[in-house]
């Protein structure tokens, strides 16, 4: 039997005919089976020879077809229903990184085909595709407005947050709806990312009372939060110790909050709010005050236990762990954080001093995630412990997670060389 297909723009073409236009050595090496795979990535191939393979090629030679550019719309749009998920997920990079240059007035036909083929993937069955366009798209302004959607309302948050967090296309009203939904931290947090959130949506995350979103909201110099609302955020924060710090450099603060705040947090976090510029002299006299008074009620910041040994007994009593070291950096008190983190990441007082006297944040964080620790550890001793400027801390990623890549903590481990 012999097989035809179509060009977009043309006539069929028998497959022998595409099989014409390829020099004698590849047209060997397709007949025989061989290094289908290598002609599939040629620019050079032709339409008509890459679309034969996306519908005859094995699956490796289907995922070259997949990622090659000069790939038709016909052949695209054939490939966004091939069974194997590695097909479709190079067909995802590519469809997204086509957009910005494609033009409904280049040729409707080619258009509406690739814009079919953006849907298609949209509604993928499997969550790496979908996650994976999500990725490449996720700020992009050059989409249907119906396919952001779409993935903004994804079941799974690795579809739903890059959206969330980037795309130009939703509304304020696009984001309420799905706060008013959600039940996974990573969406809400995702939404308090923005750059901006605007002031409606900053009503709803703070409604919702999720504690992640909330504090990623606060951290967030773009986020424009209402006095009123910033006021509930402030009600809340005495039973909620996760916001203090947020709220603590929240850079449009008023006289009345800083004091509240004051009123709530350790002597480390005093000295965060009266290093603020903008305070008036009544306000940094109260801050004095507090100080003062927080000093006096435990002077060393350790309750008269010398370092040593109160990692040595948290350590015998099982209680050396994150929830240890967040304490500690809390209360700023630095050897006792020094020197869990050196027990927990296994390696000497020296280098973990090292680390957290260098200013670096990223080494910072590279060392607690070695340590097997939470990023919400990382920030607390970014904060209290280092005291670091705001703009130099380095947040969470979605609220909860490292910002940065295995590999990048790797390389700034063994920069103070630890073997990882």
């Amino acid at each position: 039997m012999t097989v035809s297909f179509r060009r977009p723009d043309g006539p069929g073409l028998d497959p022998r005919d595409a099989l014409d236009i390829l020099d004698l050595r590849t047209q060997a090496q397709l007949k025989a089976g061989d290094g289908s795979a290598e002609l599939a990535a040629r620019t050079d191939a032709g339409p008509d020879v890459l679309h034969y393979l996306a519908g005859h090629g094995g699956s490796a030679t289907r995922a070259a077809v997949a990622a090659n550019a000069a790939a038709a719309a016909v052949t695209n749009r054939l490939l966004a229903d091939d069974v194997e998920e590695e097909v479709r997920a190079e067909l995802a990079i590519k469809i997204a990184r086509l957009m910005p240059g494609l033009s409904a007035a280049q040729s409707a036909h080619i258009f509406a085909l690739t814009v079919e083929t953006l849907e298609c993937l949209a509604r993928d069955a499997s969550v790496r595709v979908r996650a994976i366009l999500a990725e490449e798209v996720k700020r992009l302004d050059c989409i249907p407005r119906d396919v952001a959607l779409a993935l903004a309302h994804d079941v799974s948050a690795a579809v739903s947050a890059p959206i969330l967090e980037y795309s130009p296309l939703l509304s304020d009203d696009d984001l309420i709806e799905v706060i008013a939904g959600a039940q996974i931290n990573a969406v809400l947090t995702a939404i308090a990312a923005r750059n901006p959130v605007h002031e409606p949506v900053a009503d709803r995350l703070v409604q919702s009372l999720n504690v992640p979103a909330v504090a990623r909201l606060l951290v967030n110099p773009d986020a424009r939060i209402r006095k009123d609302t910033l006021d509930r955020i402030l009600e809340q924060a005495e039973a909620i110790s996760a916001w203090q710090t947020p709220l603590a450099m929240r850079a449009d603060l008023s006289a009345r909050a800083v004091r509240r705040i004051a009123s709530l947090v350790g002597a480390s976090l005093i000295e965060t709010l009266a290093a603020r510029n903008d305070l008036s002299e009544a306000t940094r006299a109260h801050l004095g005050r507090e100080l003062r008074a927080r000093l006096a009620e435990n002077p060393d910041g350790t309750d008269g236990v010398p370092p040593v040994e109160a990692v040595a007994r948290a350590r015998q009593e099982s209680r050396l762990d994150g929830f240890f070291v967040e304490q500690a950096a809390q209360a700023g008190q630095r050897e006792i954080v020094v020197m869990a983190l050196a027990q927990l990441a296994h390696v000497t007082e020296q280098t973990a001093r090292k680390i957290v006297t260098s200013g670096s944040a990223k080494a910072l964080v590279s060392l607690v995630w070695h340590a097997h620790l939470s990023m919400r550890v990382a920030f607390k001793i970014q904060t209290f412990v280092m005291k670091l400027p705001a703009r130099d801390v380095l947040p969470a990623r979605g609220g909860i997670g490292f910002p940065l890549s295995k590999e990048e903590m790797r390389w700034h481990l063994q920069y103070f060389n630890i073997a990882v």
